[in-house]
């Protein structure tokens, strides 16, 4: 794995940069579509492509429960497996696997759970998550990490982060063992909401020398000032020349802000998601499509957009596939929200190009203050 930055912006903490992977190049600040069971849903790997989409995460918990990790080796990879030949990012399982709950028993040796399929119980260790990924071919793998609800207290949020950075340093020794030239393995940043928590995690992942690192342990109920303050405090702690990949966020407008504080990477269910809820993104907000309000509405979702939805649907027939649960309201949803996210990396990519950065910053803010005050 390569990491170029490109160009800094002048007025804030804001890159531009090229992610060099064993399956493509990445054009940085990106956003990376969740494609949970190898596949984005409502999407194919053709409609990505027309989208420019060039990275996407997939979820290694899903996909070791079914179909199995060891069938998907035996398929040729995920790649081969889902007929996608661009990079591919997969996360540890650790969210999913802490998200369980009363399913789950957590050790320093790892975690035990019960599948949310069948019940049968699985041990994931930092070595076995390692071995998942690297049976899975993603070109991007995480550490396995634990992940700290919200909120936690300071001593809790201690030893969650001291867990992550011991299982970290396995999942580092592992990768050292087993990996190829075509994975590269990224640490975790955590430690709640806590900046000397946060610090000690970076410090510590550097040393070990990542060749990227993540923000883990945000978006997960804390304020949104409360989650910028985090990554400001975070993000002088991590190298320059290093990739930054903030974990689970977020809206357009989050992301704006968050590469503002120097973040490279990000991944969200919220456009898919939100698409298939008949949720749709515009520059002023998200309005909900099911709204009698667009019943006889001619215009596109966005007249801003230059979608291929936009372009040939109206809100009221986008609204009448929604009401009558039309499969294609879920496709032409997700298509429109996609490219909404991609447009919006593309507008921040050119704006710090142009080292205009804090033009945009202004103007979302602006539309936000104004969403807000509606």
């Amino acid at each position: 794995m390569k990491f170029e930055i490109l160009t800094t912006d002048s007025r804030t903490r804001a890159r531009r940069g090229r992610l060099h992977l064993a399956h493509g190049v990445v054009e940085t600040p990106v956003f990376m579509p969740v494609g949970t069971q190898a596949t984005v849903k409502a999407m194919t790997p053709d409609q990505l492509r027309s989208l420019s989409v060039e990275i996407l995460l997939c979820n290694s918990y899903h996909l070791m429960l079914r179909p199995g990790h060891e069938s998907v080796a035996r398929l040729g990879g995920l790649h081969h497996f889902m007929g996608w030949d661009r990079p591919i990012l997969t996360d540890s399982g650790g969210y999913q696997v802490f998200s369980l709950s009363e399913l789950r028993h957590i050790s320093e040796d790892g975690v035990r759970f019960q599948c949310h399929l069948d019940g049968s119980t699985h041990f994931l260790s930092p070595e076995g998550a390692v071995d998942i990924q690297k049976a899975l071919g993603s070109d991007i793998m995480m550490a396995l990490d634990d992940c700290l609800a919200f909120p936690a207290d300071h001593a809790a949020a201690l030893v969650s982060m001291k867990r992550s950075m011991a299982w970290a340093d396995r999942c580092h020794a592992h990768f050292q063992k087993v990996a190829t030239d075509s994975q590269a393995l990224f640490g975790i940043v955590q430690g709640g909401v806590y900046p000397d928590l946060r610090q000690q995690s970076a410090e510590h992942l550097v040393n070990r020398g990542f060749p990227g690192y993540a923000i883990g342990g945000l978006a997960v109920g804390e304020p949104n000032a409360q989650m910028y303050e985090v990554i400001e405090r975070v993000e002088p702690y991590l190298p320059e020349d290093r990739p930054r990949y903030l974990m689970g966020v977020g809206t357009p407008a989050d992301l704006v802000e968050c590469v503002a504080l120097g973040v490279d990477m990000f991944d969200c269910v919220m456009p898919t998601r939100h698409a298939r809820n008949g949720s749709l993104f515009t520059r002023d907000g998200h309005i909900a499509i099911k709204n009698a309000r667009f019943k006889d509405d001619p215009g596109p979702i966005d007249d801003s957009c230059s979608c291929p939805v936009c372009k040939t649907y109206s809100r009221a027939y986008l609204r009448h596939l929604f009401m009558a649960n039309e499969i294609l309201s879920s496709v032409l949803n997700t298509m429109h929200n996609l490219h909404f996210y991609l447009d919006t990396m593309q507008r921040i990519r050119q704006f710090i190009e142009f080292h205009r950065y804090d033009e945009l910053l202004a103007d979302v803010r602006r539309r936000r203050s104004s969403a807000l005050e509606e």
